[in-house]
């Protein structure tokens, strides 16, 4: 259910078209709350919602590839390699750095974690304006969950999965420790794109990384009961005058 805290009146489904609407229509009806300080801010979480499903498909066409940290790669005219991941050079700004990553998939080689971080930068550079993107983000440091504090990852329990959400099916008989789980973008009616796997139904998912088990493994990979969002509290102020 959705709660606006201020005297702002509501809007309906009507008010929307396409994914927006599937995704209005999952929060309202929704078991949890879903309580907004402003109807700015209850657009901005649908239009980035929408703007994260659109960062995952866009991935999954960019042709990067899934790879482990050892056999990695990104574009060496914009990241360099550290010990700990992929350091941003500083001669390049920040939205420029995405846009690369979106744009030249075929200069990087990434596991399923830095995905989501990359598809939520991309979902954040389109919404706000890129001067608040680039002083945000600076000296950005990717690889797996490295990631500014200013994009603010929220992760809770629970199943009531809203398109745009992040989850994670777990692989408790993996054989590689890359495959220990997969970490995947909700993108409504049934479907999630997960990194190095592409888009599948939950069945297709689980079914793919049991073929990713050690030998003689008994226990199947299933998608638990957690989800992670954006602070949409926090990155609305950033947001571009877009809303009406």
């Amino acid at each position: 259910m959705i709660i606006i805290s201020s005297y702002e009146i509501k809007p309906n489904q009507s008010n929307f078209q396409g994914t927006e609407r599937e995704i209005f229509i999952a929060l309202e009806s929704s078991p949890s709350i879903h309580q907004y300080d402003s109807l700015h801010e209850l657009l901005f979480d649908i239009r980035l919602r929408k703007h994260i499903i659109l960062a995952a498909k866009d991935l999954q066409k960019s042709e990067a590839t899934f790879t482990p940290f050892i056999t990695s790669k990104f574009n060496p005219r914009i990241w360099t390699k550290i010990k700990y991941g992929y350091l941003l050079n500083p001669s390049i700004q920040p939205s420029d750095a995405i846009k690369d990553v979106f744009k030249n998939g075929k200069e990087y080689a990434f596991e399923c974690s830095t995905a989501i971080v990359f598809i939520y930068y991309k979902a954040v550079l389109d919404l706000i304006s890129v001067s608040y993107f680039n002083t945000l983000f600076q000296r950005l440091l990717v690889w797996d969950w490295n990631y500014d504090s200013d994009l603010s990852i929220v992760t809770k329990i629970g199943s009531d999965f809203i398109p745009g959400d992040v989850v994670y099916f777990f692989n408790p008989d993996y054989g590689h420790p890359v495959w220990t789980g997969e970490n995947a973008v909700y993108l409504g009616d049934g479907l999630y794109f997960g990194h190095g796997i592409g888009i599948k139904t939950e069945e297709e998912m689980i079914k793919t990384l049991n073929t990713l088990r050690r030998k003689n493994a008994t226990r199947s990979a299933y998608l638990i009961s957690q989800h992670s969002r954006l602070n949409t509290k926090y990155l609305s102020q950033f947001a571009k005058p877009l809303y009406g």
